[in-house]
Formats: structure tokens, sequence, C-alpha cells
């Protein structure tokens, strides 16, 4: 009945705890998919098919946030992925809660004394940060999020206040992260929080959401979601590759400002080759943009 699917599809509200006299609001959502986002949802699931009967690939996720509507749709969400260097955004988003509790942490300097043993196959490598030189923990997070620098990564990872951090997770309703385990994993929905809270400014401060959002504005991996979208488009964006020689992973999320259209695209793909996850990649965020431009 109309009454039941109404109830079904009731707005879920999620705020902020641990405040005495408010509850910031953080996210409103649908429970319920959007019906004008099915052909693109259906398009490119066939695309996926595609891609896992003829390139290797064995699985991808993909969701979407058109924040025109607030409409979503999401494939394959019970798959779960290392997230590998998409880590790095929730470590950013540690550090500037961070010094919004300790004003001035982001001038403080950090020496890189010795390398650090990355147990990592990088794929895509950018620049990295000079041993035995000293860096303002802000522009480590610039190394760490515009370059995907691993050593600035494991340094700042080094002076990290772990509380802070298991509490990103806790307020976002995730799965405590635990240090000492291996390896973290996400749905490609749960991953999506921290892009979407940036987006929203509804965790940290403005001026701090926008900050973050320009250090990722200048994300320099092009072979995916940006492949295919015009060069004036204004994007920010985070890849991470993990998995092993024999079943590599390779993500993106990226939020497109596509005019009086923003929306958010994460793809999480496995299987046994770059170069076709990349193509994949790019291919979902060619067929998202047309479809949306065209709403």
């Amino acid at each position: 009945s109309q009454i039941d699917d109404a109830n079904s599809c009731s707005y879920s509200i999620k705020r902020l705890d641990g405040y005495n006299y408010i509850k910031p609001l953080m996210f409103v959502d649908d429970p319920c998919e959007d019906d004008a986002l099915a052909a693109t949802k259906q398009e490119i699931n066939t695309l996926i098919e595609n891609y896992k009967n003829n390139q290797g690939v064995v699985a991808a996720s993909v969701y979407l946030r058109d924040y025109e509507s607030n409409g979503w749709m999401v494939l394959n969400d019970n798959e779960k992925y290392e997230p590998g260097s998409l880590f790095k955004v929730p470590i950013l988003i540690t550090y500037l809660k961070m010094e919004e509790q300790n004003p001035g942490l982001l001038q403080k300097e950090l020496l890189f004394r010795q390398s650090f043993a990355i147990d990592k196959n990088v794929a895509y490598k950018s620049k990295s940060i000079q041993l035995g030189k000293s860096y303002k923990i802000k522009e480590l997070l610039r190394y760490m999020i515009e370059y995907s620098d691993n050593n600035a990564t494991a340094l700042l990872n080094n002076n990290l206040k772990i509380e802070v951090l298991v509490k990103l997770f806790e307020d976002f309703g995730l799965q405590k992260p635990d240090v000492n385990a291996k390896n973290y994993y996400f749905t490609v929905k749960e991953y999506s929080i921290f892009m979407r809270a940036l987006y929203n400014a509804s965790y940290l401060t403005i001026e701090d959401s926008e900050f973050a959002a320009s250090l990722m504005s200048k994300s320099e991996f092009k072979d995916g979601i940006k492949k295919f979208i015009p060069k004036e488009v204004k994007t920010i964006s985070k890849f991470g590759e993990s998995g092993t020689n024999v079943e590599m992973q390779l993500h993106e999320t990226a939020i497109v400002y596509l005019k009086n259209r923003p929306y958010l695209l994460t793809v999480m793909t496995k299987g046994k080759d770059n170069n076709s996850l990349s193509n994949l990649i790019g291919e979902i965020s060619k067929i998202t943009f047309s479809n949306l431009k065209n709403l």
C-alpha cells in the first residue's frame, strides 16, 4: 500500500552525540534509492558485467549521490574492499579535528629521520618528502593528499592521536579501526560517508572542510574518474590502491562539480590488472557525467 511505501522510505537523520545541549545535524538520508538514477545504475551494471566477463575484473561497487536532488544509488554494496590510500582521507579529517582541539598543531614541524618500511607495491608514484628534512604538519597533509605520499602518511601516522581517529569512526557509525590490524575493510557506501561529511561541512569547521577539499582538488591521479571529464569541470578526489599481485584493488572517490548538479561518485574495484580497473573507473565516470548532465 502507499502508506507502507511512504513509511519504508521515511527520512533517516544522523546527528552527532557527545554534547550537553546540542546535537549537530550530519546527514539527512532517504533510505530508498532515487528512481531518476535507475537507468544510470543499469548502464553501469551492464558495463561492470562486461568487464567481469572480458577484462579480468573480479568485483566492482559504485556509490553515487546527486547533490541537486539528494538522490542516490548504490551497486554491489555487500562487497568489502581494502581502502589503500583512500584511508588518507580519514587521517586528514583526524588531523584537522586535532587542530580544532589544539590550535596551531598544523604549524608544528616533524623530522623525517628514517625511511619507513612500507609494505606496498605502488603502481602510481608521485612526489615524496626527503629524508633528513623537517616538514610542518600542514605540508605533510598536502604531500599525503596531493601526491598520495606514503612516507608523509607514515610520519603523520606516528604522531596521530589514535583516540581522535577512533572517535571519528564511532561518530560516523563505522566499525572502530583496530590499530594493530593489518587491514580495515569498507563497503563503497560506508567509505562515501567521509566525502559526504566534508561536502556538508558537518564534522569539521567550514574552514577546515574547505581546506581539506582544496587539498583534494589538486590530487594528481588522472587515470580514473577524471579521465573523460572536461578539464574545466572542478573536481576533488582521492584514489587508493591495495590488494596483492594476484588480485589488485583500485578505488577512487570524487565530488564532480557539474554545473548546477554536483555529485559524489565512489568506485571500488578488484581485478587482475590495474589498467582494466582504471579504465573501468573512467568509463563508469563517463556514463555518470553524461547522464547527470542530461537529467
